[in-house]
C-alpha cells in the first residue's frame, strides 16, 4: 500500500488524506460491527487498495471516508463468508460481549457518544499491562504510525512494535470483548484514556517526523476528544484540566511557525497572534481543574501552560512559580521528559549553571538518550556558558535525533551561530 509514498500521485494523496482522517472512525465502526481488531485492519487495508483502483477512473467520492467504510464492511462480510471457522469464532467472541454487556453503560440512553472514544475506553481494558493498551489505541485507533507511537513513549520502533503484537495477542488469547464500559469501570480506564488522547496532541502540536513541525488536524481531534470526555464526566478534574491544558497549548499554534514554517520560539513569537478566547476558556479550566483536592498531573500542566500564556514576553514570565509547579508535577509523575522541563525553568530562574547541573544528572535516563530536546537544551545552557566546543557537540547530537524538518533548520542554524562564535574542535563530528 503506497501510504505515506514521498511523491504521491493525486489520487494517492486524496487516499492517504482520507485514510488519515477517517482511520480512526473506520476501525472503531468496523470493530464495533464485527469484534476483531485484527479483521478491521486487514479490511481497512483493502478498502484503502480497492479506492487505489476505483478512484483514479471514477473520481474521488463525495464523503471518502464513507466510501471506505462500505468497502471494508463488504469485504468484511465477504471474508467471514468465505471463512466459515473464522466467522464460528467471532460469533462466540460477539456472544460473549453480549453476555459480558448485560450490566448497564455509563449513560443507558446514549453510551459513549463517539465510536472511537468507545473504543478508547475498551482498548483501556485492565487484562492489559498500561503501555501496551495505551500503545494499541494509540496505534490503531488513533492512527498514529507505529515510528510515532515510540516517540510518543521514547523507545525504539521494534520495540514498540512487540508491545502492539503482544496487546492484540492478549486481547485474542483472553478473550477481552469489545464494548462500552459499565459506569463503574470508567474510572479506572480514564487515565489510560488521557493519556492516549494527549498524545494525540502531543504528536499534532510537535510532529515526530516530516516536513512540517505541527499536525493540527490531530491536535484539534483530541480536543474534540477531550470535549466530549469532559460532557461524560464533567466531575473528573483532571479531564478538565487535559481539556485546558491542550487549549492553552494550542492557542499558540499560530504563532509557532514563520511564514515558510520554520519554527518560532516561544520567547519569539508574537503574542498578538496568540488566540485569547481560547486563553481566556484554558485558564477558566485551570481553576476547576485544581478546585476542590490534590491537583492531578494534568491540572499542573495546565497550570504551568496558564503562565506561559498570561505573561508579556520572557522577561516577565513567572520562572520561580513554574519551576516550583515543576517539581509538584515531577513528584506525581517521576518523569524524566518532566525533570528535563524542571531544569529549563530552573535554568531561567537560577541561570544556566543550575539548570545545567540538573540536566547532567539526567544523562544516564534511557528515554532521554533518544530524546532531541534534551541535547537541545544542553546545548543552549553550554553556549549561554560561552562552552562552544560542548555546546557545538550537543546540537549535532541534537540535530541527528530530530524528526521533523523545521526542527532540524533550527538546531542547524543555532549550530552555525556557535560555530561563528569562536573555534570548534571538531568534537561530535
Amino acid at each position: 500500500m503506497p501510504i505515506g509514498s514521498p511523491h504521491p500521485s493525486p489520487v494517492q494523496a486524496s487516499v492517504e488524506s482520507a485514510f488519515r482522517e477517517e482511520h480512526g472512525r473506520l476501525l472503531a465502526s468496523l470493530v464495533r460491527r464485527f469484534g476483531d481488531l485484527d479483521l478491521a485492519e486487514e479490511v481497512a487495508s483493502e478498502a484503502v487498495e480497492a479506492a487505489l483502483v476505483h478512484w483514479p477512473a471514477g473520481g474521488v467520492p463525495a464523503m471518502p471516508g464513507a466510501w471506505l467504510l462500505t468497502t471494508a464492511r463488504r469485504k468484511a462480510v465477504d471474508r467471514l463468508r468465505r471463512d466459515q471457522a473464522y466467522a464460528a469464532r467471532l460469533a462466540v467472541l460477539q456472544v460473549e460481549a453480549g453476555r459480558a454487556d448485560s450490566a448497564p453503560p455509563a449513560d443507558a440512553g446514549s453510551g459513549l457518544p463517539d465510536d472511537r472514544l468507545q473504543m478508547f475506553f475498551t482498548c483501556a481494558h485492565p487484562a492489559l499491562a498500561a503501555e501496551d493498551r495505551t500503545a494499541l489505541t494509540l496505534r490503531c485507533l488513533a492512527g498514529l504510525t507505529t515510528p510515532e507511537v515510540a516517540r510518543a513513549f521514547l523507545v525504539p520502533t521494534a520495540t514498540m512494535a512487540q508491545r502492539i503484537v503482544r496487546a492484540k495477542k492478549k486481547i485474542r488469547e483472553a478473550r477481552i470483548p469489545f464494548r462500552v464500559p459499565s459506569a463503574d469501570e470508567l474510572p479506572e480506564r480514564l487515565p489510560g484514556v488521557l493519556q492516549v488522547i494527549y498524545s494525540i496532541f502531543t504528536e499534532g502540536y510537535a510532529a515526530s517526523s516530516g516536513p512540517q513541525l505541527q499536525r493540527l488536524d490531530l491536535a484539534q481531534e483530541a480536543i474534540r476528544l477531550a470535549r466530549i470526555l469532559r460532557h461524560l464526566m464533567p466531575a473528573e478534574r483532571e479531564v478538565v484540566g487535559l481539556l485546558g491544558l491542550m487549549l492553552l497549548i494550542h492557542a499558540r499554534r499560530e504563532a509557532r511557525t514563520g511564514s515558510n514554517g520554520e519554527l518560532v520560539l516561544l520567547d519569539d513569537q508574537d503574542r498578538g497572534r496568540w488566540d485569547h478566547t481560547m486563553i481566556e476558556e484554558g485558564n477558566d479550566l485551570v481553576v476547576s481543574a485544581l478546585a476542590g483536592g490534590p491537583p492531578g498531573p494534568y491540572g499542573v500542566q495546565a497550570a504551568i501552560a496558564a503562565l506561559h500564556d498570561e505573561a508579556a514576553d520572557l522577561a516577565t514570565t513567572d520562572w520561580p512559580q513554574i519551576a516550583a509547579l515543576y517539581d509538584v508535577l515531577f513528584q506525581l509523575t517521576l518523569s524524566p521528559v518532566v525533570a528535563l522541563n524542571r531544569a529549563v525553568a530552573v535554568a531561567m530562574r537560577d541561570g544556566p549553571q543550575a539548570g545545567l547541573a540538573l540536566l547532567d544528572e539526567l544523562a544516564d535516563e534511557p528515554p532521554l538518550r533518544r530524546y532531541h530536546p534534551y541535547p537541545a537544551a544542553r546545548a543552549d545552557l553550554l553556549h549561554q556558558l560561552g562552552r562552544l566546543p560542548e555546546a557545538a557537540t550537543a546540537y549535532r547530537e541534537a540535530l541527528d535525533l530530530a524528526g521533523t524538518e523545521p526542527e532540524r533548520d533550527h538546531l542547524r542554524r543555532r549550530l552555525k551561530t556557535v560555530l561563528s562564535s569562536g573555534p570548534d574542535d571538531g568534537a561530535g563530528t
